[in-house]
């Protein structure tokens, strides 16, 4: 073979090798999944924790993570679906604010072959592959349970309490019934009602304080979720209650410990939100391998308190 051959050879071989890598890198970016989180908003801690969970699964699992931020309004939650659907993106997870309106949307979802995953909010019958978060209604009975302990020991058996909800999300109104069924009818405990913080924690601060003034001889609040609980909190100090309204809620914040620390939040449920994003990446990664998952994937809860508080505070810092 002459030199000049040889050469015009081996630069073909070259140029065989680098198509080939550059068709293999095509091929493993072609592979990549892209899966999507339809969020409720990007105010509260835990929210965001949830994301950094998510994140961190895709990373992990090679995947691309896309982030919506409903800011709490459910048409932008099926707007976002449907333009996730058009993407094709490999999965959608979603953290429904009206779980009934959010349903047309799942089965679009699902009649184009894209694996849809609930977290958090309690969606009803339908083709979603799975149900990721806590049990709220048990976990708002044990909270229940707690608070009628906590009074007897602690408030010589006698309280009068309101409740801090969010009348517009589903999952809080499970929290509030299982609190309210665990409570109802026992000795020494009086209701004040429920307000209406609306899952937003200006609109639960302004409510808490309308719960406060309109009754002066109250002595707890049951917050039913993070915005409901900060509120409350900011109420109770605000109008100086500190030493005599105790708080019982939803969702650790740097606020909520310093209350524990103060002695005015006498207990707090703390999810695991960053393990329920991870959950769900981890399901949606399985289902798009045409795998299957559990059609209920249950998340731990711990009741915060005084005493178990120590572990929570860098997560917080």
């Amino acid at each position: 073979m002459t030199l000049l051959r040889r050469r015009t050879f081996t630069a073909a071989l070259a140029a065989t090798a680098m198509a080939g890598l550059s068709f293999g890198a095509a091929q493993a970016q072609d592979a990549q999944k892209t899966f999507a989180l339809v969020q409720i908003n990007q105010q509260a801690l835990f929210f965001n924790q949830m994301n950094e969970g998510a994140q961190k699964a895709a990373e992990e699992a090679g995947a691309k993570l896309v982030i919506f931020n409903a800011n709490n309004d459910p048409a932008a939650q099926n707007s976002a679906i449907e333009t996730y659907i058009q993407q094709k993106v490999d999965g959608i997870a979603v953290v429904a604010i009206d779980v009934n309106g959010i349903m047309p949307a799942v089965q679009q979802a699902a009649d184009a072959g894209i694996p849809v995953v609930a977290i958090d909010a309690i969606l009803p019958e339908g083709p979603q592959k799975a149900q990721i978060g806590v049990d709220n209604a048990a976990a708002g009975a044990d909270m229940g349970k707690f608070f009628l302990d906590y009074v007897k020991s602690n408030m010589d058996g006698s309280v009068k309490y309101g409740v801090v909800g969010a009348l517009n999300s589903f999952i809080q109104n499970v929290r509030q019934e299982g609190f309210e069924k665990a409570v109802q009818g026992a000795e020494g405990v009086e209701t004040a009602g429920v307000v209406d913080g609306q899952n937003i924690q200006d609109n639960a601060l302004a409510a808490a304080e309308n719960l406060i003034t309109g009754n002066p001889d109250m002595t707890a609040v049951y917050a039913t979720g993070e915005p409901a609980l900060m509120g409350a909190i900011a109420a109770v100090e605000s109008q100086g209650k500190q030493e005599d309204v105790k708080i019982f809620g939803w969702d650790l914040t740097a606020q909520a410990i310093a209350g524990i620390d103060a002695g005015y939040v006498a207990a707090v449920i703390q999810q695991d939100p960053a393990a329920m994003g991870a959950a769900a990446v981890e399901a949606l990664q399985t289902l798009s391998e045409g795998g299957s998952v559990e059609q209920i994937i249950s998340v731990p809860i711990t009741i915060v308190t005084k005493d178990n508080v120590e572990p929570y505070r860098d997560m917080f810092k």
